[in-house]
Parts: structure tokens; C-alpha cells; sequence
């Protein structure tokens, strides 16, 4: 019996709106390829990702990535609020998922920058039974570690839980230790899904 639903953030209760972030910054499209290269696309930004980089040694390994844009990345990262934004279906459908009993976690890996400058859009968690997120665990999604801590922290049942995340990757190592997995692909789609699931 399905007790437990446990989100993704972004891209699923939040938008994660990165190349739209950079083109309201004033990068145009080339540039906005070279930023994401230098700094979401290296292993530096995963370390970030698990809090083991401060603000500071992200900006300098991102820099070190491509030192001819130093001062592309810093205007692309000293502020980054407006990277996540809002879907007009999260708040509804947490409470729907509330009022029909089930208890809501999340499983998300965001770096502390994000948490902090973008959490009006993320406030939801509130409504949360329990959150885990990558910087404070030192982990991310795919590793079972993860999800591992969840059910730990929280003491959960994986066959009582239903994973919805965006990356297939993510919801198969779930999958391998028992909980339930739902690749997101639209809201529509996921609650048709989870209605089959909990039915």
C-alpha cells in the first residue's frame, strides 16, 4: 500500500529555468552555452551540488573552467534568484495528495545559493512531512545513499513510497531499492500515472 509520495523539485513542483535565467541576464545564446559549460556541466558543479564547494570555491573552479568569461559567471552567479520559478499546479496538487492522506517528502539536489535566494519558490516544502537535499547530505541523486537516507531519516517503508522525478536515471535507482517510480513527463501525465499506482 502506497503511503508515501516523494517529489523531484525541479522540473517537476518547480521550474528549474536556467537558460531562460541567462538570456533575462543579457547573454545571448553562445554565451549562455559557454557558461553552462563552464560551470553546470563539470564535476565541480555536482560538488557544489553535495555542499562540499562554498559560493566562493564553485566561482573559482567554474573560473578555472574558462577564465576568459571570469566575468560572464560572476554577473551569471552572484545572484540567482529568478532560476527556479513556478508552476501553477504544485500548490493543488500537494494539497490534493495531502487531503487524501498521503505523507510528502522530497528528494532534490540543489546547491545551497539555489535553496537560499530561490526558496519563495520552493516555500511548498512547508507543506512537507520531510525534505532531503543534497547540499546538507553531502550526496546526490542517482546514488541509492540518497534515497537510502530518506527511509533511514524518516523511517519509511520503500514499498510504500512512490518517487516522482524528471530523470530517468534517478527514479531506476530508486526503483532498485524497492519504491515505486514515476518518470516525469507532465503533470497530466503524473497523476494519471499515480492514480494507477495507488488504485
Amino acid at each position: 500500500m502506497i503511503k508515501n509520495i516523494v517529489f523531484d523539485i525541479s522540473n517537476v513542483l518547480a521550474p528549474f529555468r536556467f537558460e531562460e535565467y541567462l538570456a533575462e541576464k543579457g547573454f545571448d545564446g553562445a554565451m549562455i552555452k559557454r557558461i553552462i559549460k563552464a560551470s553546470a556541466m563539470t564535476p565541480y558543479w555536482t560538488e557544489y551540488e553535495k555542499g562540499k564547494l562554498t559560493y566562493e570555491e564553485a566561482m573559482d573552479a567554474f573560473i578555472s573552467m574558462d577564465s576568459a568569461i571570469a566575468d560572464e559567471l560572476h554577473k551569471a552567479y552572484d545572484s540567482c534568484s529568478g532560476i527556479m520559478g513556478k508552476y501553477d499546479y504544485t500548490e493543488g496538487w500537494i494539497g490534493e495528495l495531502k487531503e487524501a492522506g498521503y505523507k510528502l517528502y522530497c528528494i532534490t539536489n540543489f546547491t545551497p545559493a539555489g535553496y537560499e535566494q530561490c526558496y519563495d519558490c520552493i516555500s511548498f516544502i512547508e507543506e512537507f512531512d520531510g525534505c532531503v537535499f543534497s547540499f546538507r547530505e553531502g550526496i546526490v541523486k542517482p546514488d541509492p545513499e540518497i534515497y537510502k537516507i530518506l527511509l533511514r531519516k524518516y523511517k519509511l517503508k520503500a514499498e510504500e513510497c512512490v518517487f516522482i522525478d524528471d530523470t530517468e536515471e534517478n527514479v531506476l535507482s530508486a526503483e532498485k531499492l524497492g519504491i515505486t517510480g514515476i518518470v516525469f513527463t507532465g503533470y497530466e501525465e503524473a497523476v494519471s500515472r499515480l492514480a494507477e499506482i495507488v488504485k
